[in-house]
């Protein structure tokens, strides 16, 4: 079996492990009720789910969508607000396509801490654009990932082409 090695993890997990539950859920609820979503990095807002760059991106374009209502199951989730992501995800991910042109895209969710959530108590999805190109010796030598677009350039692209996606 292999192994791979993050001991930089070791911090965050420690970090989180002192924390009750309220403490984890709280930042996606305020960036919710904040009406600065260029300082928030929200770059759309349905009527059930907000879509917001993730702060520590795999590629340039990765989104976050999430629900406005703290909820930590997909299938806790009313049929309504299902209904809703699956033309949120629609919406975004042509946005990503107009804007970006990716090979393809990873979408999906990882529910609970044990299954990789960062914020295990406020479901949220993640839309990631792929490249076929995307791999290259950086990650494996130097154990870094290149992005070559700043958060803010990538805000104001996705911003644009959700607009012309409406």
């Amino acid at each position: 079996m292999d192994h791979l090695w993050s001991p930089w993890r070791k911090d965050h997990v420690a970090a989180w492990a002192g924390m009750s539950a309220d403490d984890k859920g709280s930042v996606f609820e305020d960036i919710a009720a904040s009406d600065k979503d260029e300082d928030n990095l929200v770059v759309w807002r349905a009527e059930r789910w907000y879509v917001v760059l993730n702060l520590y991106p795999y590629n340039n374009g990765h989104c976050l969508v999430v629900p406005y209502r703290k909820v930590d199951r997909y299938t806790d989730l009313t049929p309504d607000e299902q209904a809703e992501l699956a033309s949120v995800l629609d919406h975004l991910m042509r946005a990503l396509e107009r804007a970006y042109g990716p090979d393809g895209m990873n979408v999906g969710l990882n529910q609970g801490e044990a299954a990789g959530a960062g914020i295990p108590d406020h479901l949220h999805v993640h839309v990631v654009p792929r490249w076929t190109s995307d791999t290259n010796f950086m990650p494996a030598t130097a154990g870094a990932k290149v992005i070559p677009e700043s958060l803010q350039s990538t805000w104001t692209k996705l911003r644009e082409a959700l607009a012309a996606e409406e």
